[in-house]
């Protein structure tokens, strides 16, 4: 049987100055790889001494090499793909996607970076053919995440995969499942939960105390109003092949997310990283969820473009009420999320720029607190949130803080990887397993059950179970 990989070394190699000229055209890309989902292109990127070490790691066969494939090379998955690329011991061997012009673009990234690459249009080829891959990343349209993440899970391998988990709980459920019966690792890209900014905040909260007791959260992510994605000129699937993969036009394929056959709507795309920040620094998911919102500005989308939702904790120390906004109309306030308690507040962000703590008058005052650098906020003094800054009584760093000070360097999607990849090369626990995303996506999606129905949706405690 003839050989049908594509080697991307023939004639459809782009020159270096197409390949640019190309990446600058589209629009597809820019919507999701900007602040608005708080990563940055050129953070990204791997440095010249980055990709050095990570060739000279990569170079020959290594005992600890790990081969990878990616499934849906686009914009957030090229993300994943260039953050990888900063980790040593990390070789690509393989890309997949249904769209040419997404294959040829992540393919000669991976030239680029000295990993040339096999090239396929359907996935269960490559898992047929690439008979030596240790791990996928998949980063295809949340609809297809359970057929690619179980088939390969299935196969032998260790996925990475983004979220939401699914657009749907059954098909998330099989994740979970699949994940169990393999015995394969399955992460979930709730990449905050590898942050240093993030454990450094628990830590305030568990054990220095700084909230005193929580008793209410917040968190918004909003953006401005924005045109729909396009693609580059002359680069369309045509039709046949939009029909074939389940697509009625280029439209629905560069936009799924504002489609319903697609995603699970603007809660799941956005409002599930943060609200798993809520479950997480409580310590427990949600009692019930009241929501509303609506399409109130775009005419061309399925999904609403505005959501709000109440949520009832019942945390060990006492009720939570839980606020959450997603706005696509008005990006005032950006995204983050806020916790507050008894005897103060503590305000976080994957923005760098919006983080603090305030201290009520009558809570007690940390040694530490005059040494700390002051902010305004809402014209109240509070304190800026930095990673390491807290001394031994020696006037030293402590190992801890040096840690977090060093890996707090590194972007947050590269951190989310090295945790996948350490726990398949060290076994060390996954930040984001298949059944802690899984939970996130019962408080997310059941917000659309809410919204639709007009109603609070209660929550039993084996709704988060599988």
């Amino acid at each position: 049987m003839p050989d049908k990989r594509k080697n991307t070394q023939e004639k459809t190699e782009l020159s270096r100055r197409d390949f640019f000229q190309s990446a600058a055209a589209t629009g597809v890309g820019l919507f999701f790889a900007g602040k608005a989902f708080a990563q940055n292109e050129s953070s990204a990127a791997p440095s010249a001494a980055e990709i050095a070490d990570a060739s000279a790691a990569a170079t020959g066969p290594k005992p600890d090499e790990l081969r990878v494939a990616i499934i849906g090379p686009g914009s957030q998955g090229r993300m994943l793909m260039m953050n990888a690329l900063k980790i040593p011991a990390i070789r690509f061997v393989a890309v997949c996607d249904i769209w040419p012009y997404n294959q040829l673009y992540s393919s000669n990234i991976l030239k680029k970076y000295d990993q040339p690459c096999n090239v396929y249009t359907d996935y269960q080829e490559m898992l047929a053919q690439e008979k030596d891959l240790d791990a996928v990343i998949v980063a295809t349209p949340d609809w297809v995440h359970a057929e690619h993440a179980v088939a390969c899970l299935k196969a032998g391998l260790h996925v990475y995969c983004e979220k939401e988990m699914s657009r749907n709980l059954e098909n998330a459920k099989e994740m979970v499942l699949a994940a169990r019966e393999t015995g394969k690792l399955l992460q979930i890209g709730h990449q905050r939960r590898s942050n240093p900014r993030y454990l450094h905040a628990m830590k305030l909260i568990e054990k220095d105390k700084v909230l005193g007791r929580i008793t209410h959260v917040q968190g918004q992510w909003n953006r401005p109003v924005t045109e729909d994605l396009g693609w580059p000129k002359g680069k369309e699937l045509d039709q046949a092949t939009l029909e074939k993969y389940g697509y009625e036009s280029m439209h629905q394929f560069a936009n799924w997310r504002w489609f319903k056959k697609y995603s699970g709507g603007p809660i799941s795309d956005l409002g599930s990283h943060q609200v798993d920040i809520f479950n997480w620094f409580l310590k427990t998911t949600p009692s019930s969820v009241q929501a509303t919102g609506g399409l109130d500005f775009y005419t061309n989308r399925e999904w609403y473009d505005n959501v709000l939702t109440l949520y009832d904790y019942k945390s060990a120390d006492g009720p939570v009420r839980g606020f959450y906004q997603v706005m696509n109309t008005c990006s005032y306030g950006g995204f983050y999320e806020l916790f507050l308690g008894t005897e103060g507040a503590l305000m976080i962000s994957e923005d760098e720029r919006r983080g603090f703590m305030f201290r009520e008058v009558a809570a007690k005052k940390r040694e530490w607190e005059d040494e700390a650098e002051k902010v305004e906020n809402m014209g109240q003094e509070a304190i800026a949130l930095k990673i390491g800054e807290t001394l031994k009584a020696d006037g030293t760093k402590s190992a801890e803080a040096e840690a977090l000070m060093a890996e707090a360097q590194k972007p947050t999607l590269q951190l989310h990887l090295e945790n996948f990849f350490n726990a398949i090369r060290n076994g060390t626990p996954l930040t984001s397993p298949a059944e802690i995303g899984y939970e996130t996506a019962v408080c997310v999606l059941r917000v659309n059950e809410a919204l639709e129905k007009g109603t609070r949706v209660d929550f039993k405690p084996d709704d988060f179970k599988v």
